[in-house]
């Protein structure tokens, strides 16, 4: 195994170890591991004993798990390698969250933190009437991308083989080959079609997705979630760009019948991408918390509601019947997630795998 295959490997677990150690970072203070928190409470000791507990837990079974997976790599147990050391470390990250989230729920009910407090729902109706503007123009990299790929798999179509790579192992090495045709020379762009539009739809719907506003401090948080949507839109227009990047470095070698290729040269794109958005997560936070705003005095006696029971299976999963929103604010991390209990959010879902799956089946 070469030393480019085998940092390949090792890239994917250790950008997702690092990701999952910086979460807790991510998520704004009133909502340590997806618990809802008033302001007040937000530096109580079992928060940050938990985060400790939490990133020990990370590192170091998820570090010790990479290493395994690294040297169950150079064996004969290489193919099994990456899957399993990431369901592995996905395990590992999943237990120490819902430990978590557990001790700080107990905590939260036993002391009584919402005592005393009146809870609230703030809503800006200026983020309907006087949005924000889509940032169309950080969608124009990943299209000029695919544009450069369809010009180029026109021009290269007729001096290409007559048989083609479809399919590379873990090593760069090509293990199924097919005749020539429209679908298998055209399959790179037919990826970045269906990648542009998908990023594109989803990205579109998260930024008029509702806002999450502190009650105690509506005017400061819509202003940063301004700032949020902007930004992380932005950032995920570019990761498009950059996926389509790495599919056409990888359309180059399948055009000219090489039977193998480099796939830490192909992963860098996209490795860049998700550099730029973590990047971006990590100065702005989960809408805005860490973006600085005058604040000025809270509202003195007002928490946000604790709707912590709408948040199931460890607080993963949202589903609330009286919430009309499909798209939602994760409790950890960064970004969107869906309401469950949304009959709407059933269509998106079927419009997206459909999408998918129309899009395979034209590139084969």
């Amino acid at each position: 195994m070469t030393t480019g295959v085998l940092l390949s490997h090792a890239v994917v677990p250790l950008v997702l170890l690092l990701m999952a150690w910086l979460m807790p970072a991510l998520t704004g203070p009133t909502l340590p591991f997806g618990v809802r928190v008033p302001a007040s409470r937000s530096d109580a000791p079992v928060i940050a004993e938990q985060r400790r507990a939490y990133r020990w837990w990370v590192a170091g079974a998820g570090g010790a798990l990479v290493i395994l997976g690294l040297a169950l790599s150079v064996t004969g147990l290489r193919s099994l390698a990456g899957p399993l050391s990431v369901l592995a470390f996905a395990s590992v990250c999943v237990t120490a969250y819902v430990r978590a989230r557990r001790a700080i729920r107990a905590a939260k009910q036993v002391e009584g933190w919402y005592q005393g407090l009146r809870q609230a729902v703030a809503v800006d109706t200026s983020l309907r009437t006087d949005p924000e503007h889509f940032p169309w123009r950080w969608a124009v990299p990943a299209l000029l991308v695919l544009a450069v790929t369809t010009v180029a798999a026109v021009l290269r179509y007729p001096s290409m083989p007559d048989r083609l790579p479809t399919h590379y192992n873990r090593s760069g090495v090509a293990d199924h080959l097919a005749a020539k045709s429209v679908g298998t020379a055209f399959a790179p762009v037919f990826a970045e079609v269906g990648n542009t539009a998908v990023i594109l739809l989803v990205a579109w719907f998260a930024f008029r997705a509702r806002a999450d506003l502190d009650p105690a401090r509506p005017t400061a948080s819509a202003f940063q979630h301004r700032r949020f949507v902007v930004r992380i839109t932005a950032a995920v227009l570019v990761l498009a760009a950059c996926a389509n990047l790495s599919v056409l470095l990888a359309a180059w070698p399948i055009w000219h019948g090489d039977h193998t290729v480099v796939p830490a040269v192909l992963l860098a794109p996209v490795l860049a991408g998700l550099a730029i958005v973590v990047g971006v997560a990590i100065r702005t936070g989960q809408n805005g918390s860490r973006i600085p705003v005058q604040d000025g005095q809270p509202v003195p006696g007002v928490a946000h509601r604790d709707d912590d029971r709408y948040w199931r299976l460890g607080g993963l999963f949202y589903a609330n019947r009286q919430d009309p929103a499909v798209l939602v604010s994760k409790r950890f991390g960064i970004g969107w997630t869906v309401n469950f209990a949304n009959p709407r959010t059933l269509l998106l879902v079927v419009l997206l795998v459909g999408f998918a799956v129309l899009m395979s089946l034209i590139g084969r």
